[in-house]
């Protein structure tokens, strides 16, 4: 069989951009499935619009696999017109399987390898898969990410920070449970200029929505909110040893208002206290 893998490196090897933003995509939007034996297989199903990136995950395999257009109904389309990547080679269902693809549902339990990665092309492929780069109905710009897993939740954060320098609270969606984590203005810029580089591996749809945040600019009369400053569990030692709120915010450099909020959240539990984190 004739080699298709980017410049000669290993299937999913995980340096490489192409296969870091493919494992992102397949842990967001993959179904792996065991079957009895050594049967099984891996599926990906995409509108028909997106087509042209399953035959690049196709052409990234160096395995037997097809692309296959389908129509169907599904409970939000009548006749909902599908592209269905599948690959059934054992061999590349355990490399998958090994580096974090679980099998059977999996949306609570995946997160970034635990071998070395390409850490933004792998970002950008959760986006792709489980997430919306674009405009909001006022003509901001955004990004955003939705996802179970707190792992996944905390890897963007994380990076987000590193990028924008703006910090991301990471709690659960009180009415499903999940994560929506989302960057908008100035932060969503540097971030979507950081993940959706020039020639990079991508939904086409979304890069195009991705280069068009660029060209977005602050209204003059829009005020900006400098981003919050996180609480350290040393400094909610101190808030919470402190009897007098204004001693506490002078020892903190912290209004008034935010330190009152704060001991509030710790003392009813919303969130942990220094002594559970």
């Amino acid at each position: 069989m004739a080699e298709r893998e980017p410049s000669g490196h290993q299937f999913m090897d995980l340096t490489i951009p192409e296969y870091a933003y493919m494992f992102g995509f397949l842990q967001a939007d993959g179904h792996l499935y065991q079957g009895t034996g050594q049967k099984g297989r891996l599926t990906v199903e995409l509108s028909v619009r997106d087509v042209d990136l399953l035959y690049r995950f196709k052409n990234l395999t160096p395995y037997n696999s097809s692309v296959v257009e389908r129509t169907r109904s599904t409970n939000f389309v009548e006749n909902h017109h599908s592209a269905v990547w599948t690959l059934c080679s054992l061999e590349a269902r355990t490399k998958l399987n090994s580096l974090g693809l679980p099998y059977g549902r999996k949306s609570r339990d995946i997160r970034p390898p635990s071998v070395e990665f390409s850490c933004r092309d792998y970002l950008r492929g959760l986006i792709d898969a489980d997430g919306s780069v674009g405009h909001a109905a006022q003509g901001l710009p955004f990004v955003a990410l939705t996802t179970s897993s707190t792992a996944v939740a905390l890897f963007l954060r994380s990076y987000a920070m590193r990028i924008t320098e703006v910090e991301r609270a990471t709690n659960r969606n009180a009415r499903d449970g999940v994560y929506n984590i989302t960057y908008e203005k100035e932060a969503a810029q540097m971030l979507v200029a950081d993940l959706y580089y020039p020639g990079c591996l991508s939904l086409g749809r979304k890069q195009v929505k991705a280069d068009a945040i660029a060209s977005w600019t602050r209204p003059l009369d829009m005020r900006v909110v400098r981003s919050r400053r996180p609480w350290t569990a040393q400094e909610d030692q101190l808030l919470l040893q402190e009897d007098e709120i204004t001693a506490a915010a002078a020892a903190l450099g912290r209004s008034e208002q935010s330190c009152l909020m704060r001991r509030w959240r710790l003392s009813k539990g919303r969130i942990l206290t220094p002594a559970k984190q």
